[in-house]
């Protein structure tokens, strides 16, 4: 598999931590951060936008597990998917995009079993 068969990734987007109850997350990091968050949809997500213009997120997931997760910003989340299948990977299981208020995302998974997201805001 050739380095340059993928488009290119155009960087980090945001660093989520999953949660399995947002609006709780959503009370903490208030607090410990001094401020509400920048983009939230109650029993899904919660996005704060800090002072460099990084973003940090709570996800509420079904599938919860302690930790964050990265989400690598590409200019169309379809194409990354099917580029990534026809590279020969199988990391983005049955390719589902999610279309959230916000952003379109699908979620991999390494060969270590780590996740990750390929990102693009609205």
């Amino acid at each position: 598999m050739a380095l340059e068969t993928l488009p290119a990734i155009l960087g980090v987007d945001a660093t989520y931590y999953m949660t399995k109850d947002v609006g709780a997350a959503v009370a903490f990091y208030d607090v410990l951060l001094g401020m509400s968050p920048t983009a939230h949809a109650p029993g899904m997500f919660a996005e704060y936008t800090l002072g460099d213009d990084a973003s940090f997120g709570l996800y509420q997931s079904g599938s919860f597990y302690p930790g964050g997760t990265i989400m690598f910003r590409v200019a169309d989340v379809a194409a990354f998917v099917a580029a990534a299948r026809d590279a020969g990977l199988t990391c983005f299981g049955d390719g589902k995009i999610e279309d959230t208020p916000s952003c379109y995302m699908a979620f991999g998974t390494d060969p270590d079993g780590n996740q990750f997201m390929v990102h693009k805001k609205k």
